[in-house]
């Protein structure tokens, strides 16, 4: 946003090259040049992330959606090898270049051991020899008019290294040295080059992060720094800048002061080095060289003070260990900092699709009828799986968690060890639901650490649930933190007797592929070269997909699939199943406590461990004074004695009604309860609230009107015309509540 009085950067009469913008940061940089007046080439492959195949629609839509908004732009899709091809559609159309991007980029990830001289070999050609043709066909135009901006795109992957991609941190590291050297040979001309490393969303990560984090990290966050920096008022050069999410930083070398471990005219030692280790290694008082020759003029500082030195002297430090500050782990948990963290409330907007892909992602299917309510969004009985509520709650761990201060720890270690899920009210087939997480607290396990993630899930002002995610933190152990805490959602052993009912379902082999579907992108479950850095043979299932296996293993046995009945579920999750393999739940009844262990049936190891289910009782039972909280209701009783007549022939009243009747009872004006009678699912039953599913008649009087209408004293039709008794849905199936309250209520 411009302020008052500031003038808005230019780029009328320029020409801007952007190597693989048909998308992403590349797209993001080829719109807002075009936008500030720049003519714009748009070069893009048109490949896939692995540098294979190609396509021009990538670079035309860029182009046309520049046209449109009536800016200028070619298209060009050669690859960046071909460099001068390139330049050549710049002048071409333009007669001249001013400006070059280094965008394009593709991936090959591998662990060092499993790369290949092709995977080395392509991602040096597209990234540092791509970027090296290109602007080697640039430089010498940039030199004749004495003007010229260059950015090149490193990675934090070059700065600080990452598992799986040697080949793509060695090139991107290498663009670095290439801008610093271009920036020095380039200034006498005017031609300035910088360096970015940005985080954003692009065809190379949208695979694998979620996109709350996506969204977060968009490319338009940017692209502002690029613009600035290929400015011709901007006169940075040979630096490097982290970029994302609306922050920059600048990077620059540190050096420690070091120290001197050789004494004139003596041999130098291993041993003098190791004696002088801290002080080669302490930061404090550090140096920060700019160039080339500020570090070559430092070490022969150092090497004109030997003549002075008559022996090494010990540090005064050394023997000693700085304390670390209380609650800080030195691999990256400050307790402090982080306990007690409320974390960016997440949204989750869906319609009737996803809660329909949940379910066939943890295995339902068509095959079986009682499946169908799950499946078809135009069943009577349309429902969420109840399992469904931790897919809201997943962006709180897969977005925010990143952003807690006090929990600087590799992701890469982080492994998803437990999960709670306890329901509050019925999940909506579809509509917007918000979640907020809180570092409910972190324990040292001594070989990592256990964050305990809670996260509240609401539907406007509603609670509808909540989930308790317990993360394991391989090697962020150590601190001396507490090993347990009084906020974890306990493990229960199941009893030491035989199942009492076992229940198995085949996975797909797409079984992952399908799941994944619900937001979780990890390629863990899906490429088999990323499964391999984990250790696996092959990708793995979802640990919550196994659990939504088991929960409606026992939904299906001990609730009919009654999703009413569901209120809370905890796993442990104790090994992985491979797609294809078969889940076995194993199940022991304990009155509402449903135990269960899941297994993998072709190796009979054990996948869920500690688990359990808790279902609701399904009848309500009046307080044995007969009052409740809003003070004593006559109608309390009369529901209480219809409870009971329903558990007895509540079989062949659903045959004779197949109607479901919500209650609104009135007390002073106002709500006092609701009660549903639900003669339409199952063997029938009543329950204290609102219809779980759709009532075909709600009625709403007071509670001395209900017990007048019973007795008699008060006619229906009166009480409807005369404004005592309000009837909504099908008023016709009223005429069956006959048979319930007249010859079942009895007082």
């Amino acid at each position: 946003m411009l302020g008052s009085g500031q003038v808005p950067l230019r780029f009328d009469g320029k020409v801007a090259l952007v190597t693989g913008a048909g998308g992403g940061l590349g797209r993001a940089y080829a719109l807002v040049f075009a936008e500030r007046g720049a003519s714009v080439v748009v070069n893009d492959l048109g490949g896939n992330i692995k540098g294979e195949g190609k396509s021009s629609s990538a670079a035309d839509r860029v182009v046309e959606e520049i046209r449109a908004k009536g800016g200028k732009a070619v298209p060009n899709y050669d690859s960046v090898e071909e460099g001068e091809k390139i330049v050549q559609t710049a002048l071409d159309a333009y007669g001249r270049i001013d400006i070059v991007v280094n965008n394009a980029g593709i991936l090959r990830d591998r662990s060092f051991a499993r790369t290949s001289d092709l995977d080395w070999d392509l991602i040096q050609r597209v990234h540092l020899r791509g970027s090296f043709k290109v602007t080697r066909a640039a430089w010498n135009h940039m030199r004749n008019q004495k003007y010229g901006r260059i950015i090149m795109t490193a990675s934090s992957s070059g700065i600080y290294g990452n598992f799986g991609q040697a080949n793509y941190s060695a090139a991107k590291l290498g663009l670095l040295g290439l801008s610093n050297t271009l920036a020095i040979e380039g200034q006498k001309y005017n031609i300035q080059c910088n360096t970015i490393a940005p985080t954003a969303g692009s065809r190379m990560t949208q695979t694998i992060l979620p996109q709350e984090l996506l969204d977060i990290l968009k490319p338009e966050f940017v692209a502002p720094l690029v613009i600035w920096l290929c400015h011709e008022s901007c006169q940075e050069n040979g630096s490097l800048f982290e970029v994302g999410a609306g922050w920059i930083g600048k990077l620059r070398w540190e050096r420690t002061l070091g120290a001197i471990v050789r004494q004139k005219d003596q041999q130098m030692t291993p041993e003098a080095v190791r004696d002088n280790w801290e002080r080669i290694c302490d930061f404090e008082n550090a140096t920060k060289p700019k160039s080339n020759r500020e570090s070559v003029s430092s070490l022969y500082e150092v090497l004109n003070k030997l003549d002075a030195e008559r022996g090494v002297s010990a540090n005064p430090t050394s023997g000693t260990t700085r304390a670390s500050t209380s609650g800080i782990n030195p691999v990256g948990v400050n307790l402090a900092e982080a306990v007690g963290k409320k974390m960016p409330v997440t949204e989750y907007t869906y319609t009737n699709l996803q809660p329909i892909l949940y379910a066939l992602g943890i295995g339902m299917t068509t095959k079986d009828p009682n499946h169908l309510k799950f499946l078809f969004e135009r069943n009577e009985e349309f429902s969420c799986l109840p399992t469904f509520g931790v897919i809201p709650a997943q962006a709180s761990m897969n977005g925010t968690l990143a952003l807690v201060p006090g929990l600087n720890i590799d992701f890469t270690k982080v492994l998803h060890g437990e999960q709670y899920l306890e329901l509050y009210k019925l999940l909506p087939t579809s509509g917007t639901l918000k979640s907020e997480g809180t570092i409910a607290d972190i324990l040292d396990k001594g070989s990592g650490a256990v964050i305990l993630l809670d996260v509240h899930t609401y539907n406007e002002r509603d609670l509808v649930c909540y989930n308790q995610f317990s993360i394991f933190v391989v090697g962020a152990g150590g601190f001396g933190g507490k090993r347990t805490s009084d906020k974890v959602k306990v493990m229960m052993n199941p009893p030491n007797r035989p199942p009492d009912a076992m229940m198995s379902d085949v996975t797909s082999v797409d079984q992952a592929a399908l799941y994944r579907l619900n937001g979780d992108w990890n390629p863990l479950h899906i490429d088999p070269n990323f499964a391999a850095f984990g250790g696996f043979k092959k990708p793995i299932l979802h640990g919550l997909c196994s659990m939504g296996f088991a929960a409606r293993h026992v939904l299906k046995q001990y609730a009919n699939n009654d999703v009413t009945k569901f209120k809370a579920i905890k796993v442990r999750f104790a090994k992985p199943v491979i797609p294809g393999q078969t889940i076995e739940t194993e199940m022991w009844k304990d009155g509402n406590l449903i135990h269960l262990q899941a297994k993998v049936k072709e190796s009979n190891e054990v996948v869920l461990a500690g688990a359990y289910v808790v279902l609701e009782e399904p009848v309500y039972k009046p307080k044995t004074n007969g009052t409740s909280m809003r003070g004593e209701l006559q109608s309390d009783l009369v529901f209480a004695e219809i409870s009971r007549r329903i558990k007895d022939v509540g079989k062949e009243m659903v045959k004779k009604v197949n109607a479901i009747f919500q209650w609104d009872i009135t007390k002073d004006g106002k709500t006092a309860a609701q009660w549903t009678i639900d003669l339409k699912n199952g063997s029938g039953e009543l329950y204290k609230g609102a219809a779980r599913h759709r009532a075909d008649t709600v009625f709403a009087l007071s509670d001395e009107d209900f017990m007048q209408l019973l007795s008699g004293k008060l006619d229906p039709q009166k009480a409807f015309f005369g404004g005592k008794m309000k009837v909504m849905g099908n008023i016709m199936l009223s005429q069956k509540l006959e048979m319930i309250l007249k010859d079942y209520a009895k007082l």
